[in-house]
């Protein structure tokens, strides 16, 4: 058994190299249920095993280090293992453009209809509900059936062309 265990030793070392970060430097961290970062942020089948990238302040022992945590994770401890730590490497053409996002105090935002693509009437028990195909995404054609009425009261400037 120790023959076995001192084989399998020396194989994880040779492929194995110490991760080594200064302060100040960028890492990404892993999101997974054992760091809490997988519950704090619902961690999905499809979704990425990365999420973005955090300034380490300071080295704590051999294999833990303090990361800059932004306010929405907050709950979660700020001191990592390095083992769930991966080096940031700047790359432009991952950067994404975000569009400003108006939050409101509750953490929610609205978000505006692009324009009304299709109409149907649902009969339902007797009642003729009048639906409107509602785009809010152009780039992802993101869309939804909605009331008409409610509609027509909240984005008239949705209509005025019809």
């Amino acid at each position: 058994m120790k023959v076995a265990q001192s084989r399998q030793k020396s194989y994880a070392d040779k492929r194995r190299k110490p991760l080594e970060i200064s302060e100040g430097e960028h890492i990404v961290l892993k999101v997974t249920p054992t760091t809490g970062v997988g519950r704090a942020i619902k961690a999905k089948k499809l979704n990425t095993k990365f999420i973005r990238s955090y300034q380490i302040l300071k080295r704590i022992g051999s294999v833990a280090y303090q990361i800059a945590l932004p306010p929405f994770l907050s709950k979660l401890h700020d001191v990592f293992h390095v083992s769930q730590l991966r080096k940031y490497i700047h790359d432009l053409s991952q950067v994404l453009e975000l569009e400003a996002v108006q939050i409101k105090e509750n953490l929610t935002f609205e978000k505006q209809p692009v324009s009304v693509v299709d109409k149907k009437v649902t009969q339902l028990r007797g009642k003729s509900i009048n639906l409107v195909k509602v785009i809010w995404d152009e780039v992802t054609n993101e869309a939804t059936w909605e009331l008409e009425d409610r509609m027509k009261d909240q984005y008239p400037y949705l209509f005025l062309s019809k």
